[in-house]
């Protein structure tokens, strides 16, 4: 069933056949009477919008019965918008089955790890690996590209969409027999396999494929490289049903093909980095998680994250809030001046374009309560109004499409490290890998500097520092580059539960931390775990919680050492001179303050520009992004006070041309584009 990949060729801008920035939405007219089509359209121009997103659930309307497909209202829509200069990013459809798919086809249905069914209702609602769903869904898509693929309307193609966001892993019999197809491939043959796994463990040993299912509910814990390898194998599963849509679209069209992903910090499944070579533009949805503390930080690196995934070229936000979602325990509702400002952040970190899940506000179905540009009070609203201001915004912006960040400082983030690091059986389970890397993140982000997320294994060339948190399964191949970078005269920053395991999750012996203990000049015999809410006093005042090791130095240094507890006295925070670089260790969870104070210390005596306020205060974000002649220095005020700073130049927001101290109030932006001065 697997399809060969599609290597993208990275663009210098993201126009999508538009003046200024990408600005759009999600449109479901189906929702909708043909004369609110028109009315949409006509207020869609008002808002500046350029792109619309259409058919992403359209199947049942399409082909409401098994062949019949019915076009008539597809046609309508893509014609309105197009008479009205507005481009399309066509949805194959093929997001969820409509039910008589379902109903002629019950075994497409997924299953969960326990064996039961999950059914028609919601979306999603079908097996990945199921060869009916392939066959129909690229029928649809065959008659879809066959009509539209050269019509002049059509700016992009969209794959599906959010793939995998609810059906990512299925257990059903199918996905056993595709399990089993990718493993023979991956490992040639059963003892092979067994070795991998190890399955000398608890009588595990298999004789033949047949024997080998999903990791399914177990009355003990599982094995966790069969865990692993299902995730590998579920991520590649929706990858090439990925491929094989886009390779139906590319017959017909030469339109970009892309489908949108979720990089962001509840979505953990797929393996973007495996992803990003098939898309011809990367494109992220990204919503604003009220969970968090601090959620404006998490969306920097979900920025970062999906610029890393573009290899720093431009890419496109498919999908934002305009206010509330309807899906968190808490839907908040956005602060005025909030929507301008998560947008800006995206477009500061890379994005040239930005748009929005929906138009209208919906008023049945689940998502009526999501906020949309056209919320259900019309257009007499705070949101409309926000909408039509930030759409003239993007047009303004628009002039700095195709320039590019430039970062000092990589951070090694790996899919499926999270799938490994965060498994059971563990020395504890108050770990989370997504939370140490959020939480050094914002050490670099409070600080002002700009960072670029890379896969394990990517070149670091680049940077001055590299940031690794707590990366557990690592390659022997990706291991070294980070120990060439340092002895090259690189700078590295690793914290602990790093090195421990190979890709088959077999632990290096030896000592901790296994793969990176040479480059760290240290060696621990045992982990430490701290018990939940146990905290360990340090030298320099702060505490540790969570985690500390006995480390023994061999050739490294002490900075901090533990001050209490049954390692009082041994190091707890070390440097290591390793070749011409420093490699810095950390082995404990350290407070918010003195961990950013570890990292300015590291990024000072790397060498590492900052950009600073006049005035500087906790959560104002400075962004820099740059051409040949002109920069733009993004300053957002994700704080509850006015902040004063000295940037000058002309404020794409305000239209003005600032100099002096400015002030900036309470949940501003400034977009300041300047002259780049020479190098």
């Amino acid at each position: 069933m697997f399809t060969q990949p599609h290597t993208h060729a990275p663009t210098t801008a993201l126009g999508l056949g538009s003046d200024g920035l990408v600005f759009g939405c999600d449109y479901n007219p189906e929702q909708w009477s043909a004369e609110t089509w028109v009315d949409d359209v006509a207020l869609m121009r008002e808002a500046g919008v350029n792109l619309v997103a259409i058919n992403v659930f359209g199947w049942s309307q399409v082909e409401p019965t098994p062949g019949e497909f019915r076009f008539d209202d597809l046609d309508t829509i893509i014609d309105l918008l197009h008479d009205n200069g507005i481009g399309v990013n066509l949805g194959t459809g093929t997001s969820s089955p409509p039910p008589w798919l379902t109903a002629l086809h019950p075994d497409v249905l997924p299953q969960t790890a326990d064996g039961t069914t999950r059914w028609p209702g919601g979306r999603q609602a079908y097996c990945p690996s199921s060869p009916v769903f392939r066959e129909l869904a690229l029928e649809l898509v065959r008659r879809t590209v066959e009509r539209y693929g050269e019509h002049p309307a059509v700016r992009l193609w969209h794959v599906s969409n959010e793939l995998g966001c609810h059906n990512a892993l299925c257990y059903c019999d199918e996905s056993a027999a595709a399990f089993r197809r990718w493993l023979e491939a991956r490992y040639g043959d059963v003892d092979t396999l067994n070795s991998a796994w190890g399955t000398a463990f608890w009588s595990q040993r298999y004789s033949a494929w047949s024997e080998i299912q999903p990791p399914r509910e177990t009355l003990s814990f599982k094995n966790p490289m069969q865990s692993i390898d299902f995730h590998r194998f579920s991520s590649d599963e929706l990858l090439d049903h990925y491929r094989a849509e886009a390779e139906v679209v590319r017959r017909s069209s030469s339109v970009p093909v892309t489908t949108n992903f979720m990089v962001a910090a509840h979505i953990e499944n797929l393996d973007y980095w495996d992803w990003a070579g098939d898309m011809d533009v990367i494109a992220n949805d990204h919503y604003l998680d009220s969970r968090l503390d601090r959620p404006h930080v998490e969306l920097a690196l979900a920025a970062d994250t999906t610029r890393g995934l573009a290899q720093g070229t431009p890419w496109i936000l498919m999908e934002h809030s305009t206010s509330a979602v309807n899906w968190q325990p808490h839907n908040l509702t956005k602060k005025p001046g909030e929507m301008v400002r998560n947008t800006v952040a995206h477009v500061a970190r890379g994005a040239d374009g930005v748009c929005f899940f929906q138009w209208r506000a919906s008023v049945k179905g689940t998502e009526k309560f999501h906020s949309a540009l056209l919320p259900h009070a019309g257009t007499d609203s705070r949101v409309w109004q926000e909408s039509v201001r930030l759409g003239a915004l993007a047009a303004r912006l628009g002039e700095l499409k195709g320039s590019r960040l430039v970062a000092d400082v990589a951070l090694v983030f790996s899919y499926e490290n999270r799938w490994a690091a965060d498994f059971e059986a563990h020395p504890t389970t108050d770990f989370s890998y997504f939370d140490q890397v959020l939480g050094v993140y914002t050490a670099l982000w409070d600080l002002g500097v700009t960072v670029d997320v890379v896969a394990p294994g990517a070149s670091l060339d680049d940077y001055s520092v590299v940031v690794v948190p707590s990366l557990y399964l690592v390659r022997d191949s990706e291991a070294a580059v980070i120990d060439s970078f340092v002895a090259d005269g690189g700078t590295a920053l690793v914290t602990f539960f790093s090195g421990i395991v190979d890709e088959t999750d077999g632990v290096r012996t030896g000592g901790y931390p296994g793969a990176f203990r040479g480059m760290l000049g240290v060696r621990a015999d045992e982990f430490s775990p701290l018990a939940g809410g146990d905290v360990v006093a340090l030298s320099d005042g702060s505490t540790g919680s969570l985690w500390s090791e006995p480390l023994d130095l061999q050739g490294a240094e002490a900075v901090t050492t533990y001050a209490t507890g049954t390692l009082a006295g041994r190091a707890a925070v070390t440097r290591n001179q390793h070749g011409q670089g420093s490699a810095w260790y950390v082995s404990t969870v350290l407070e918010p303050a003195p961990l950013q104070a570890l990292v300015r210390q590291i990024l000072d005596a790397a060498g590492v520009d900052r950009p600073t306020l006049a005035d500087p205060a906790h959560d104002v974000e400075v962004v820099r992004r740059a051409c040949v002649d002109k920069e733009w220095v993004f300053v957002m005020n994700h704080s509850d006070d006015d902040v004063v700073h000295d940037f000058e130049g002309y404020d794409l927001v305000t239209e003005k041309t600032l100099s002096g101290r400015i002030e900036l109030a309470a949940g501003g932006t400034h977009v300041i584009r300047q002259d780049r001065k020479a190098s």
